[in-house]
């Protein structure tokens, strides 16, 4: 029997690609930047907010952004080329945030009184608890054990436990907002408005504000923010507030380790061997919810 194949316009309604299309190379290259934005976010705001935690400076906090964005980009090439192929980025997870959180607090780390110290003991605290979890992750998917009981777990069982992860961070993410309201508040505004109540506006029959709300949002607001900066609207302000809303005050790119002509790449255990304890535990849990997930 042929092949029987339908337009993706057929297929779903507002559906322009399928999972087989190929997009013009212009608009191609633009999605891909735009996702590209999406996962630096990501990358730079979990060590932003957890480095700090640890004792660490913000060289320390570079180290781990390199770390990030390079096993992010090893992973996605390996998901692309070997894994399910789906057109994802695999990068960081916001899931494994409250775990960490919990290895952190711990007694015997807080008892160490230098900081950069208890910032490496706590990286290979962390280092050895995610090895073991990814390695159960690894051996319930392969083996297909996952598989035999996953079909005890129901959707109505689950949706509290990914519930519960996300409302267990939004006392820590949402009130991030509030550091830096007249910069947070219109970029949440202006994404809401541009992708839901202004997506079906087009220019030159393609529809720009749907497609690319977070490229066309970033970029506006650091402009924004950029003039804010520029004017002196902070002068004078705590230091908590121009950190927050300056655009000068990150210190990433003059922390960053910066050689001419060389590029650093990250090698495994950048903070020295690792060690495994109960830690390990918490992310195992976690590690579970994500599978089913």
């Amino acid at each position: 029997m042929a092949d029987i194949t339908h337009l993706p316009m057929e297929q779903l309604q507002d559906l322009e690609y399928c999972i087989d299309s190929n997009p013009p190379w212009a608009e191609t290259i633009i999605l891909a930047f735009q996702n590209y934005i999406l996962m630096l976010g990501t990358s730079v705001m979990i060590p932003s907010l957890l480095v700090p935690l640890m004792g660490g400076t913000d060289g320390d906090k570079v180290r781990v952004i390199q770390t990030l964005l390079f096993v992010a980009g090893i992973n996605t090439l390996l998901q692309a080329l070997f894994g399910t192929r789906l057109p994802a980025v695999v990068g960081g997870s916001y899931a494994y945030v409250i775990p960490i959180l919990y290895i952190i607090d711990d007694s015997s780390l807080r008892r160490i009184s230098e900081p950069h110290e208890r910032f490496i003991a706590t990286m290979r605290a962390i280092q050895g608890s995610l090895i073991i979890s990814s390695t159960i992750q690894i051996i319930l998917g392969y083996s297909q054990i996952w598989g035999l009981f996953s079909r005890f777990f129901s959707p109505l069982g689950m949706a509290p436990v990914v519930g519960l992860v996300g409302l267990g961070l939004f006392q820590r993410g949402f009130p991030a907002l509030g550091n830096c309201i007249e910069i947070g508040l219109p970029m949440l505004l202006l994404v809401i408005g541009l992708s839901q109540y202004l997506k079906h506006i087009r220019l030159r029959d393609v529809p720009v504000f749907e497609r690319f709300p977070v490229l066309i949002c970033v970029s506006i607001i650091w402009i924004y923010s950029v003039i804010l900066t520029a004017s002196g609207a902070y002068r004078g302000k705590p230091g908590k507030t121009q950190v927050s809303c300056r655009t000068d005050k990150a210190n990433l790119i003059s922390a960053a380790p910066w050689y001419i002509g060389e590029v650093q790449i990250p090698l495994s255990l950048p903070m020295g061997c690792t060690y495994i304890c109960c830690w390990s535990f918490v992310c195992y849990d976690v590690c579970c919810s994500c599978v089913n997930d």
